[in-house]
């Protein structure tokens, strides 16, 4: 955790705004499933997940850190929440087992 802390401070994911990457840990004994998305973010019952090819969401851009997040999490996915503005959860399993990575948010009109 404190690598993926110190791999992503500072930096903002650019849609139609930027915004910060912050560090998640979800517990490991579920499988990630929308409705295990929605109930641990909280998120409406009716909300939309998309889920996202993790090589193309952090692209080139971010390069570092999805070298940083391949080589210390299985499973690497990404899942865009709602519409227009909305969180983005980039999530992998640990060697322990828990569910760790990034969330941010994407603006797309």
């Amino acid at each position: 955790m404190e690598e993926l802390r110190k791999a992503s401070l500072g930096l903002f994911y650019m849609s139609e705004s930027d915004y910060p990457f912050e560090l998640i840990r979800w517990d490991g004994r579920s499988e990630i499933t929308p409705e295990f998305i929605r109930s641990t973010t909280g998120e409406l019952t009716d909300c939309p997940i998309q889920e996202t090819d993790f090589n193309t969401f952090l692209g080139g851009r971010y390069q570092i850190l999805a070298q940083l997040l391949k080589a210390n999490l299985l499973d690497l996915k990404v899942y865009k929440v709602g519409r227009i503005n909305m969180p983005v959860y980039i999530v992998g399993r640990s060697p322990e087992g828990s569910w760790l990575g990034l969330s941010t948010r994407v603006v797309e009109t």
